[in-house]
């Protein structure tokens, strides 16, 4: 714990990020004393426009196979501690920001963020220009990208071999192993592990006794569990890669109430027919606007996607699908419910809260699912 500054024990290297398409961002390569310099990371370079919570966003598994670029200029001035871990270490490939703080002060840290990169072999770029960065981004999509010492030729190379996240199966590397449950509630659901989310399952224990399940995990299997309802969680990277979830998906269909966050929401379009797209730069930051079209009221929410569900697409889907939540910022399909399957899904965080908790009923709308008193 922290009361006073902490200076953690660092040393630099000269370094860059070089995109795929060639473009060049200097900086230095950091790491804690304790540790060597690691060879180059590799992974698609998407920008978050949070003003806080870089721990949560580091440990958050939906940012497999990822190079994180913190717009926000000034980041580890706060530490790390050990309770705001969204999983059990840092899984992205990256972090890229225009400082990162040497110094941390907060009465919860236990821990720098350096040397908590460092332990976890996360590369880290400070120094570096992150507005250019941003708006590179913003002009030609997200890219891959590679973080090192090496010539900008061999860089480039890296990156282009990463290719970014399409067509990958990047949740096979986050879902748990093994079956655990949580929760003490009357009511029981199976939560299938995309890549999920510690304050997800700690929200939906405060409803349920909830049983987490590998992604893998068969429809049978999940049925023979006999649960009231069935959670799809967040997750990494392109939704059609996972191939065995969407099967699974459609088998569950109408079996049991179902909610879907994030990836779960996309997973769950493919499952009825519908289809999902690759953004240009994705939704990643705690300030998007979403609208509820129930009641036109606008929830502020938290993102992190490259992927999104095809509005055309749902017209074409199985069942009856209507659309409940809308992005102001672009039209993005935010939310939709299956009416005659018992199911529905957002596609942002409600669990994340900056509203603060403009979206925190979603629990509850999942809970009376459960129990009959919603369609």
């Amino acid at each position: 714990m922290s009361l006073s500054p902490v200076q953690e024990r660092v040393k630099y290297r000269e370094g860059a990020l070089v995109l795929g398409d060639g473009a060049v961002f200097e900086g230095d390569l950091l790491i804690h004393e304790d540790f060597d310099f690691r060879d180059s990371a590799t992974g698609e370079v998407v920008f978050n426009t949070s003003l806080s919570g870089y721990q949560e966003i580091i440990t958050d598994p939906s940012y497999a196979g990822q190079i994180v670029t913190f717009t926000y200029p000034h980041i580890g001035n706060y530490g790390i501690n050990l309770e705001d871990s969204e999983s059990s270490g840092p899984k992205c490939k990256g972090v890229i920001a225009r400082d990162i703080s040497t110094f941390y002060s907060n009465w919860r840290a236990n821990q720098g963020l350096v040397s908590f990169l460092s332990a976890h072999g996360v590369s880290m770029l400070t120094n570096v220009d992150t507005r250019a960065l941003t708006k590179h981004i913003r002009s030609y999509g997200a890219l891959p990208g590679a973080i090192g010492t090496s010539s900008v030729s061999e860089l480039k190379a890296m990156a282009l071999r990463d290719n970014g996240t399409l067509g990958k199966d990047l949740v096979a590397s986050v879902t748990t192993s093994e079956k655990y449950s949580l929760g003490s509630g009357q009511k029981r659901i199976v939560a299938i592990d995309f890549g999920v989310k510690q304050t997800i399952l700690g929200q939906l224990g405060e409803f349920f006794t909830v049983t987490v399940v590998p992604a893998t995990t068969s429809s049978a299997e999940i049925l023979s569990m006999e649960p009231d309802g069935i959670f799809l969680s967040n997750g990494p990277g392109d939704p059609s890669a996972v191939s065995y979830g969407i099967e699974t998906i459609r088998q569950l269909l109408g079996k049991a109430p179902i909610f879907g966050i994030c990836l779960g929401h996309q997973l769950l379009a493919e499952a009825i027919g519908a289809g999902t797209f690759k953004m240009e730069f994705g939704h990643h930051g705690g300030n998007h606007p979403v609208q509820r079209l129930s009641d036109q009221v606008v929830e502020i929410t938290s993102q992190n996607h490259n992927y999104a569900v095809s509005v055309e697409s749902l017209s074409k889907a199985q069942g009856k699908v209507e659309i409940t939540h809308l992005n102001l910022n672009d039209g993005v399909v935010e939310g939709m419910r299956i009416t005659d399957a018992g199911a529905f899904s957002v596609q942002y965080h409600p669990e994340a809260g900056p509203g603060p908790h403009d979206s925190r009923y979603l629990f509850s709308q999942f809970f009376d699912l459960v129990n009959g008193r919603a369609s």
